[in-house]
């Protein structure tokens, strides 16, 4: 069953009403972005030892330190992204490399390759390839050309962009189309998240994370996508996301203003 877009669109609209100058609120979702788009790449912290980590500084007890590193990294990205966001700029690759190398700013390493030399803590593209289980993603010859193209195609859409619809298959594009270059040795899954967070802020919509209950269902529609060369499988699974998001946060909304 096809999701109504006008239907999020009304919900976009009440949760940007509701959240208006609610820093703390923004905060919160933040930490929940975070703990969801790094747990999909393998954390194992829960939302609350995020939360302790993020906002009290407490590590969390018997949990690997490179998973704290990876939740710190990424809520840095995050801030560094929804903040250049503000600007309405388009995407450069400059940018994509900073974003890159902040997600894996301290979990990631300088890699030796036949190739030559990279370091990922700096957002640099593989000099080697990659594979996520029997699927192989481009070779490392074609990543600089098809980067180019991906910030041409991908900010063609986002200059023409007028209507809701066309705002949010902007960003869930760059998202897909960077998933599928996959340009970098590690941190691709959370770097796609961010941009399509940058593009949805630099629209002033709400940005949102994929539920982490929700990683399989995430993944086999990436993949469907591709082998069916259908995007719009993609799309609709995006749009019960982003619906499934505000629909949770209308709820906090509300608990939050019971509260304060």
């Amino acid at each position: 069953m096809k999701t109504d877009i006008n239907k999020i669109e009304k919900l976009v609209a009440d949760y940007n009403e509701a959240t208006r100058g609610q820093a703390d609120l923004k905060k919160h979702t933040y930490y929940a972005i975070t703990w969801h788009s790094t747990a999909i790449d393998g954390s194992t912290l829960t939302g609350g030892q995020v939360y302790n980590l993020l906002d009290q500084d407490i590590p969390a007890k018997n949990k690997p330190f490179t998973e704290q590193q990876m939740v710190v990294d990424h809520q840095k990205a995050l801030v560094y992204t929804l903040d250049a966001a503000k600007k309405k700029q388009l995407l450069t690759e400059p940018f994509i490399h900073t974003v890159g190398g902040m997600v894996v700013k301290n979990t990631g390493s300088v890699y030796n390759t036949v190739l030559g030399t990279f370091d990922s803590t700096k957002g640099e593209y593989r000099l080697l390839n990659v594979f996520a289980g029997a699927r192989r993603f481009p070779d490392s010859t074609k990543i600089p050309a098809l980067m180019k193209s991906f910030v041409e195609d991908t900010n063609k859409l986002f200059t023409e962009a007028k209507t809701f619809k066309e705002k949010c298959e902007a960003a869930f594009y760059a998202h897909y189309q960077f998933v599928n270059i996959h340009p970098f040795a590690d941190g691709n899954g959370r770097t796609s998240r961010l941009l399509m967070n940058y593009i949805l802020a630099a629209f002033d919509l709400p940005s949102f994370y994929i539920f982490k209950s929700s990683r399989i269902s995430y993944i086999q529609a990436l993949e469907k996508a591709r082998t069916t060369g259908n995007i719009a499988v993609f799309y609709d699974f995006m749009y019960r996301q982003y619906q499934k998001f505000l629909k949770k946060e209308m709820k906090t909304v509300s608990c939050f203003c019971e509260q304060a």
